[in-house]
């Protein structure tokens, strides 16, 4: 089953969907500055282990405003796809986007969960893409709407993870030394974790890694 599946940077994409002003304002279900911190976690682990990235919004310049900036700056060579319609999977370019990833394995995240990462999710199942959730960076106008939409999109097929997950299991070993001071980057700017490594860091010096003491 595609679920025991581990997710890699070989095997995994991402989209992330409608992190904009007015989006946000409707948000009821989380604390924003949560979901807010959780998509940075997303967009810089796909920055750091070089997954490829869809970003959409939704009328940005007539209603909802533009993709958060913390986002978009990590990724400044990749172009925002704008779209009229609620559910992503709508839009050609969209569409275009995903298939030019080459990758069945999508993380999608966005908000509110109930439209923008139910529709296109139920439609990319539909596709045969292989679909996981970052449940703690989406969020939606109630606690209610958020949770009886994870609920639907788990009975479709999809599979809720969450941001830090993600992250993990992508680096899955801390000797991978090419991306572990990247992780730590992103444990000590947005997981209450960072506190340990900034603290290990600080008793046992700079090289203090959970890597072990071979890979100082």
């Amino acid at each position: 089953m595609f679920e025991l599946e581990m997710l890699t940077p070989q095997n995994s994409a991402i989209a992330l969907i409608d992190f904009q002003p007015a989006m946000f304002q409707g948000v009821q279900s989380h604390d924003r500055i949560v979901t807010f911190n959780n998509v940075q976690v997303l967009a810089r682990a796909a920055k750091l282990f070089k997954i490829p990235t869809v970003i959409s919004t939704v009328a940005a310049a007539s209603f909802s405003g533009p993709f958060m900036p913390e986002v978009t700056s990590v990724f400044p060579e990749i172009p925002v796809i704008d779209r009229t319609s609620m559910n992503s999977w709508l839009d050609p370019n969209f569409r275009k986007a995903v298939h030019a990833t080459g990758r069945k394995k999508f993380v999608l995240a966005g908000l509110w969960t109930e439209a923008c990462v139910m529709f296109p999710t139920l439609d990319m199942l539909k596709e045969g893409f292989q679909i996981y959730v970052a449940a703690d960076a989406c969020a939606d106008i109630s606690p209610e709407a958020h949770q009886r939409s994870i609920d639907r999109l788990i009975q479709a097929g999809a599979v809720p993870i969450t941001s830090l997950q993600y992250v993990f299991e992508l680096q899955q070993d801390w000797a991978r030394s090419e991306t572990y001071e990247g992780v730590m980057d992103i444990l000590r700017a947005f997981s209450p974790y960072g506190i340990q490594v900034r603290f290990s860091k600080w008793a046992l010096g700079e090289h203090a890694s959970e890597a072990g003491a071979h890979a100082a």
